[in-house]
């Protein structure tokens, strides 16, 4: 299994980031943890092909976390030519807010016809699904997007990847990392307290008690880039890849 940081940065771009979106390769499929609204640019840069990607995972309904479904499904349709059935798994209110998001932007675009097909599957708090070979656990943190904030848990080929999405402080983030291969951890500000948001000292002072494998930060805002050389754990970058 391989991990790549397509786009490991905050909402704005801080330090040249391309919002969120991590492809993990593995034998049952790929797939995309998050989609944000750059992510096609992302993927291009890295002349992934899109067609490759069978399930994308999305852990909340913010722009910079989802916003680039819109595109990845119209690019599909037009430009990739892709036949195969897309699966996209995300919080209650998933579907709905993905067909205003493409309406928006494509008025149209929502109920055109497509060569291929798109299962949404809307996954609650508290529970799990079996996809594509693999099982994700989708455990509710405190970020407020207008439907439940996820954490993450993927499961498949004997390694478990853990994501916290956004969130404040919260000790759901306990058990979405526990005993994970690799916990990808957002880091927004180095100590300072953001509202929705995780401090890195937040963190720190919980990381030993999560029981992880090894973690590293994303979602890095400036403060937190300011200042990275004082983090104690990884912090990732646009293109990093991480085999498991």
């Amino acid at each position: 299994m391989r991990l790549q940081f397509v786009g490991c940065g905050d909402a704005f771009g801080s330090g040249g980031r391309f919002n969120t979106c991590f492809r993990v390769e593995r034998p049952g499929g790929d797939y995309l943890i998050d989609c944000g609204a750059s992510s096609m640019v992302a993927l291009r840069q890295l002349g992934i092909d899109p067609n490759t990607i069978r399930t994308i995972f999305i852990s909340h309904l913010h722009g910079d976390h989802f916003g680039g479904l819109p595109f990845f499904i119209l690019d599909a349709q037009f430009y990739s030519r892709r036949s195969e059935l897309l699966t996209i798994v995300g919080p209650p209110g998933l579907g709905e807010r993905l067909t205003q998001a493409m309406e928006v932007f494509f008025p149209g675009s929502s109920t055109a016809r497509r060569r291929f097909e798109i299962d949404v599957r809307e996954i609650a708090p508290g529970s799990s699904l079996t996809v594509g070979g693999g099982v994700v656990e989708a455990i509710e943190v405190k970020h407020a997007c207008g439907a439940p904030a996820l954490g993450l848990r993927l499961s498949s080929d004997g390694k478990t990847i853990a994501y916290s999405g956004d969130s404040e402080w919260t000790e759901a983030l306990v058990e979405v990392g526990r005993r994970a291969d690799l916990f990808i951890v957002e880091a927004l500000s180095f100590d300072r307290p953001i509202p929705q948001h995780l401090d890195y000292a937040a963190f720190r002072a919980n990381a030993e008690r999560i029981g992880v494998k090894r973690v590293v930060l994303t979602h890095l805002g400036p403060d937190m880039l300011a200042r990275a050389g004082e983090a104690e754990h990884e912090i990732v970058h646009d293109g990093l890849v991480i085999d498991l």
